[in-house]
């Protein structure tokens, strides 16, 4: 099982060169970083887990910046994000970012894509709240169209793009789709909570679930994996990788019963001393 690490990387914690090393030289699989443009104050938005908002949400460096920095004094480690809050980005200036990440890493960047929980967040980007996850759909499309071998146009509920030269291209190859052109771009998981919204979105526009937690999986795969191969989509199933999990060996060892292949276990957002000690002791699940 390959073993990945996330964290809420801010100006008060590990920097981002230091933890990427570090990981690289200790046999860490990967690096994936989370994204918050900005908390507002008001903080109408419950916070998912429940109680006082952790104060590393309001301080979160960009995470295509930090991953830029990682990529840079690395050689193996991958990159990704957990996740990217694709309703509140223009399309066509993410696809470019996503795409220079991934060539210039060679291959190495995940695009995690999330639907938000923080509405204030979302209003702010102009999002309709209700409407984020048909945005998140249609802009993706869009992407794909830029990420597309040849000049494509895009025509979308809310955006849209010429045929356009737009270079680089990410590196991972297309994925074939029954009755529908290839899957274009970088590794891309989604995350949120199973329900059929979610399983036919993995399924028609993405390479698999990134779970919060790893909860519900036995119950959720079955149903993943049928609504999978009825899209007529290859192989078994989508990766499914748990994100965000706190380990212990027993919960790995029913992760690799399931048959996930990648885990993602939560640092502290914490200065270089703490995290460093944190790797130790995951070290065991390498």
């Amino acid at each position: 099982m390959r073993i990945a690490t996330t964290i809420f990387l801010t100006d008060e914690t590990i920097t981002p060169v230091r933890l990427a090393q570090e990981l690289e030289q200790r046999g860490f699989h990967g690096l994936y970083l989370p994204e918050h443009t900005h908390i507002p104050v008001s903080r109408e938005s419950p916070y998912p887990a429940g109680g006082p908002l952790p104060p590393e949400y309001g301080r979160t460096l960009d995470p295509f910046v930090a991953l830029g920095q990682a990529a840079a004094v690395t050689e193996r480690l991958g990159l990704g994000t957990g996740i990217t809050l694709v309703a509140q980005h223009d399309p066509i200036g993410l696809a470019k970012q996503a795409a220079t990440l991934d060539f210039l890493s060679g291959g190495r960047f995940t695009l995690g894509v999330g639907f938000g929980w923080n509405a204030e967040e979302a209003a702010d980007h102009g999002v309709d709240w209700r409407s984020r996850r048909a945005i998140v759909r249609d802009r993706m499309a869009l992407m794909r169209a830029l990420w597309a071998a040849e000049p494509t146009a895009y025509d979308g509920e809310f955006g849209s793009v010429s045929a356009s030269q737009a270079h680089p291209k990410p590196v991972h190859a297309p994925r074939e789709r029954a009755g529908a052109p290839p899957l274009t771009g970088p590794r891309t998981l989604l995350g949120g909570r199973a329900g059929p919204t979610l399983l036919a979105h993995i399924a028609e526009y993405a390479d698999g679930w990134l779970p919060v937690g790893g909860r519900g999986l036995a119950e959720a795969l079955p149903e993943l994996r049928r609504v999978w191969q009825e899209a007529g989509r290859p192989g078994d199933g989508p990766e499914v990788v748990p994100y965000a999990v706190l380990p212990s060996p027993g919960k790995l060892a029913h992760y690799a019963e399931l048959g996930i292949e990648e885990v993602v276990l939560q640092l502290p957002p914490a200065d270089e001393a703490e995290v460093l000690r944190t790797l130790d002791a995951y070290a065991q699940y390498l």
